[in-house]
């Protein structure tokens, strides 16, 4: 019976690709596929960079050398089950959008008929790993901040200025990274987010025009932080009067997966915070603001999130700007000693 399967498998004409090829082998000719769509603007590099994450990582340490055809419905539905009984919802989510990418590019080639992905059961998230989110407290944001200030490396990686960035704007990382001189606004204590860094395997790094449609927006400012960029500007001088305001030693723009392996992650080891991302920041800021009495409008706008339901805990809605988020930072001395408030 299979050697009569195997005479009337469909072949695509030219092509080496048949439906008993190996998942691996029609997994790569997808990837190569949407990294030329990449090439030509339809999508960006950095989800050519999460799909072959998810496919190297989560995917086919399972499917690799299983023939397409013996990728069924049940092997799929045991695969994303687990990565979200083990992991999270989102993952397995990610996981099931990657294979079922791949099988749509089979069938549109011709080598399948049926898409097995369709029938997967529901990935429900009361199913799913729960990790509870967690900031830095009061206590603890001080204590960070202390020993980042008093760390020798952490300073000749400028890493002081960065984190307070994070903390005074709530940008994420490759918007705080891609900021511009421009962007800042001295007068007006704001800072407009421009677009955003990625970086993408043999692309290097480069800034778009934003994570979502609501990206793009101008972020009022505390005091203390008009101040350290005031100072940071007359202190090390501008390299590139338009360039990033945290730059490399040739004033483009950093490498954040350099500055994160070689500075961050060494610098929370020594601190004893090795469970403080970048991200961790984002979310003290959020909880910062929500204890201050913020409407979940005012953070959900500072944040740039497009979609509330991503934050519903916290922070709903968007639109409106306010002064009350700076004004609230503005409170916190988390300023770098000596340095003076913003008048005006």
């Amino acid at each position: 019976m299979r050697e009569a399967v195997k005479a009337k498998v469909t072949r695509t004409a030219g092509a080496e690709l048949t439906a008993h090829s190996l998942f691996e082998d029609v997994a790569a000719a997808w990837l190569a596929e949407h990294r030329k769509d990449a090439e030509m603007g339809v999508f960006s590099f950095t989800s050519v960079d999460n799909h072959w994450y998810n496919l190297k990582n989560h995917v086919l340490p399972v499917l690799a050398k299983l023939e397409l055809i013996e990728v069924e419905t049940p092997v799929i539905n045991r695969l994303c089950q687990a990565k979200l009984k083990a992991h999270s919802l989102s993952l397995a989510r990610q996981v099931r959008a990657v294979i079922s990418n791949v099988i749509t590019f089979a069938i549109n080639e011709g080598l399948i008929k049926v898409n097995p992905v369709k029938d997967v059961a529901p990935l429900l998230e009361r199913r799913a790993k729960k990790a509870k989110p967690r900031t830095l407290t009061t206590e603890e944001l001080f204590d960070f901040l202390g020993k980042l200030d008093t760390d020798e490396e952490a300073i000749a990686a400028d890493l002081p200025d960065l984190v307070r960035g994070f903390l005074a704007t709530g940008e994420r990382r490759g918007e705080l990274l891609g900021a511009d001189w421009p962007d800042f606004d001295e007068e007006a204590k704001e800072l407009q987010v421009s677009g955003g860094l990625t970086q993408a395997r043999g692309k290097g790094t480069t800034k778009n025009g934003g994570k979502t449609g609501n990206a793009e927006r101008g972020i009022p400012l505390p005091d203390w932080y008009v101040v350290m960029l005031v100072d940071r500007r007359d202190r090390l001088g501008v390299i590139n009067p338009t360039g990033p305001i945290h730059c490399n030693s040739r004033g483009g723009y950093l490498n954040f997966q350099n500055l994160t392996n070689r500075h961050w992650l060494p610098f929370r080891r020594r601190a004893g915070y090795e469970w403080v991302t970048f991200k961790t920041l984002r979310k003290t800021l959020a909880t910062l603001l929500d204890e201050a009495g913020l409407t979940a409008r005012q953070i959900a706008d500072i944040l740039g999130h497009a979609h509330p339901s991503m934050t519903q805990d916290v922070y709903m809605g968007r639109s409106q700007k306010s002064r009350a988020g700076a004004d609230a930072l503005g409170s916190l001395p988390l300023g770098k000693t000596g340095n003076k408030p913003a008048t005006g």
